[in-house]
């Protein structure tokens, strides 16, 4: 009978208990966890971390370049050009450290190339804390703006001549306005590189002793004069081109209508390119031009929407508001990639001639 009993307490251990009794069996502390597994706490969604917005470049001093423009209200045109003057002068960094790694700028001349597009960009943009510097807005929304001045009173001489002959369209007029605007931004990117070569002078003159340059660097220093001369002489003869224009007008047979590709075909046709490279090479500007004149129509686009939003801003319509946002944010990104990419097709284009006209001499 004992055994009876005995195999039995033995069968009912080998069944598998049910979950009741074995929660029952093991006491408070199995039913804390178990309640535990199926809380609130457990089951609802944690609260997202707050996590700091993604930077705009990889690089800390260029964040820290594009926060201040930012905080001195740029303009969105004037925004977007500067993205992508960084967006390129952070690519060459990247390059650039690559090349140090591999001891590959041994002289510094690289290196030197990039401090002085970093000035430029400062320049340009107002970013180098002078008062006097702060580049007037570059939209060419409204040409007849009096008040998008040129800063120098002989393109604004120009332009007045212009508008008054009664010899450009409306279209001709935006043309010549868009070439005053790009003679202006010549005549700055090459005040920048005079000033940035005088600083390394300088610095050389003051050094303590005599100080003796390698013959690569006397070699880069004289290649910088030789840029300078070469840009100043770009200058006159783009300035001579503008007044030329202001006075006749613009002939049947201009070829382009934009500055940067007048001013690549003009290089080019005075480099050393055979007729059939410089066929070529002019088939490329005219596709090149289209690529202008598409990001020239996003930057008119994100004008008008940056103008319009601050308008619906002021009547505090959310659901317009989210909307117009939304489209603003788009072209802006848009207006941001097509500069990216005009500005290096100009880059390369720029390299082909520079190379052309180096093997004329």
């Amino acid at each position: 009978m004992a055994s009876r009993k005995v195999l039995s307490v033995i069968r009912a251990l080998r069944r598998p208990l049910s979950p009741l009794l074995l929660l029952l069996l093991l006491g408070p502390w199995a039913a804390a966890g178990h309640a535990g597994k199926y809380s609130r706490e457990k089951n609802e969604p944690a609260p997202p971390s707050k996590r700091e917005p993604a930077a705009e470049f990889r690089m800390e001093k260029l964040n820290q370049l594009w926060e201040k423009a930012q905080r001195l209200n740029l303009p969105p045109l004037k925004l977007s050009d500067l993205h992508t003057d960084l967006k390129i002068q952070e690519r060459d960094e990247f390059k650039w450290k690559k090349l140090k790694a591999e001891g590959l700028d041994e002289d510094g001349e690289e290196e030197a190339k990039l401090v002085r597009s970093l000035s430029v960009i400062l320049a340009k943009y107002g970013l180098d804390g002078r008062k006097d510097s702060r580049v007037v807005s570059s939209n060419f929304i409204d040409h007849g703006a009096d008040d998008d001045s040129l800063e120098d009173p002989r393109l604004e001489k120009l332009w007045h001549k212009a508008k008054t002959s009664g010899k450009f369209s409306s279209e001709e007029l935006d043309k010549l306005r868009r070439e005053l605007q790009h003679h202006k931004e010549k005549v700055q990117e090459y005040h920048a590189l005079l000033e940035t070569l005088g600083r390394t002078e300088e610095s050389h003159e003051n050094a303590i002793g005599p100080v003796d340059l390698s013959g690569v660097q006397a070699e880069a220093l004289a290649s910088r004069h030789a840029e300078l001369k070469d840009r100043l002489r770009n200058i006159g003869q783009g300035f001579d081109r503008l007044r030329r224009v202001s006075q006749q007008g613009y002939s049947a047979e201009t070829e382009f209508m934009e500055p940067r590709v007048l001013d690549l075909w003009d290089m080019a046709k005075s480099a050393n390119f055979t007729e059939k490279e410089l066929e070529s090479f002019r088939e490329e500007l005219k596709h090149f031009e289209v690529k202008i004149e598409k990001h020239n129509h996003y930057q008119k686009q994100l004008e008008i929407s940056h103008q319009k939003l601050k308008h619906v801003e002021s009547f505090g319509d959310q659901e317009h508001i989210t909307r117009n946002k939304e489209r603003y944010a788009m072209l802006e990104e848009k207006t941001k990639e097509l500069g990216y990419k005009v500005k290096k097709h100009m880059q390369d284009l720029s390299s082909r001639v520079s190379r052309a006209r180096h093997n004329e001499l």
